[in-house]
C-alpha cells in the first residue's frame, strides 16, 4: 500500500467554532463526527478533527497549509476580508492586510479561532 495522509487532530477551544469556521472558509461539506471529534472531510479524503485538549493543556499554536485554487482563494480571501480576520502575506506576520504572489501563485496568513497559523496558497512550493 502506497503511503498516504489520512487525518490529523487539531486542538481547539470550541470544536464546533473550529470545525464551522474552516467549512465555511473552505466550502466544505459537513462530515460525521463521532467521540470527543468534530471533523472537516478535504476533498482528498482527508480528516481534520477538531478535538478540545483534555485538563488546563494550554494550546499550542500548529501550521496548516491548504493548497486552493483561484476561484476559491478569491472567495475564501473575501469571507475573511469581509469577518476582518486579521491577515498578512508573510509567516511572520510583519505585512499585514496583504496577500502574497510568491511561487507564481497567492497566498495569505492568518489565525483560525483557536490560534493556529493558517495559511492558503493557489500553488504549490515545489
Amino acid at each position: 500500500m502506497a503511503v498516504s495522509f489520512n487525518h490529523t487532530i487539531i486542538a481547539s477551544k470550541d470544536n464546533e467554532e473550529s470545525a464551522r469556521f474552516f467549512r465555511e472558509l473552505l466550502e466544505l461539506p459537513e462530515a460525521p463526527s463521532w467521540g470527543p471529534f468534530v471533523n472537516v472531510q478535504l476533498a482528498d479524503g482527508v480528516l481534520l478533527q477538531f478535538a478540545t485538549p483534555p485538563g488546563e493543556i494550554e494550546i499550542q499554536m500548529q501550521h496548516y497549509a491548504f493548497l486552493i485554487d483561484d476561484e476559491l482563494f478569491d472567495r475564501a480571501y473575501q469571507r475573511l476580508c469581509d469577518a476582518s480576520v486579521e491577515h498578512w502575506a508573510d509567516p511572520q506576520m510583519r505585512l499585514p492586510g496583504e496577500i502574497n504572489h510568491g511561487h507564481g501563485g497567492r497566498g495569505v496568513y492568518f489565525k483560525d479561532p483557536a490560534g493556529h497559523a493558517i495559511e492558503l496558497i493557489t500553488r504549490p512550493y515545489i
